[in-house]
């Protein structure tokens, strides 16, 4: 009989935890998937509309940079802001877009070296981000290319601690897809999982016991009395970051 582990008790990623393991990790086990990769596969799209895999992994390079650089975030960020207008006033949408542009001239074997190459100074800048951006909380526009459902701000501290290694390890699973593989989920996917169970949990507040199946997943247990939800640990990640429907406390979501 498997023991439902107590919410409360999930200690989240942070940089005095393991943030910086995690985010490495994560890094590793995308790269080992891009080095599998033929030419056919990076031509495939994605469930991210108009990106192919090439573009994903555009679009990750240009997270490495910033997370590397904080003068790169923020010319990536003012980017975004000058031209959120071209992206239905999204400027995470204009970035997103920057990050891709910008690396589109690369092959596909300098797609994988460019970011195997920023791995540490990524995962270093990221831990290093000065504790004054930390505490910056930024609104984020709703628009028509928001799930609905999502926090309405993004603090910088957790972006750079936990966010970034998420939308990692989606990535990973939205290439997977792509290209028709099944995800090995490893050790670190689960230490992502059960921290993305506990911001959920905490977002709705409601009693509910989460029996997630697969190598990610465990069962968590908040309050009593509360709905049982039983399903795969990487389709919750996905039902979480928008990419595929939840009702109930799963239409509460959180970013990826």
């Amino acid at each position: 009989m498997t023991v439902a582990a107590s919410i409360t008790q999930v200690v989240p990623i942070t940089r005095r935890s393991d943030a910086a393991a995690v985010a490495t990790r994560a890094y590793e086990d995308l790269v080992a998937l891009l080095e599998s990769l033929d030419d056919e596969d990076w031509l495939a799209p994605t469930e991210c509309p108009g990106w192919s895999v090439s573009d994903m992994v555009g679009h990750l390079i240009g997270n490495a940079r910033s997370g590397a650089s904080t003068r790169e975030m923020l010319r990536q960020n003012l980017y975004g802001v000058r031209h959120a207008r071209e992206h239905d006033g999204n400027p995470m949408d204009a970035y997103n877009a920057l990050q891709v542009a910008e690396h589109a001239g690369l092959r596909p074997a300098e797609r994988v070296a460019t970011l195997r190459d920023l791995l540490p100074a990524a995962v270093d800048g990221r831990m290093r981000t000065p504790r004054v951006l930390r505490a910056v909380s930024a609104p984020v526009k709703n628009n028509g290319s928001m799930v609905l459902g999502m926090p309405k701000r993004i603090n910088i501290g957790h972006l750079v601690d936990v966010i970034l290694s998420r939308d990692v390890f989606m990535h990973r699973v939205d290439i997977s897809r792509a290209v028709g593989r099944n995800l090995v989920p490893t050790d670190n996917d689960r230490r992502l999982v059960e921290d993305a169970v506990k911001e959920w949990a905490g977002r709705h507040g409601q009693p509910v016991e989460v029996d997630l199946t697969g190598p990610a997943g465990g069962t968590f247990v908040q309050g009593s009395g509360g709905p049982r939800i039983e399903m795969d640990a990487v389709e919750f990640c996905r039902v979480l970051s928008g990419r595929a429907p939840g009702q109930g406390l799963l239409a509460t979501k959180i970013f990826f």
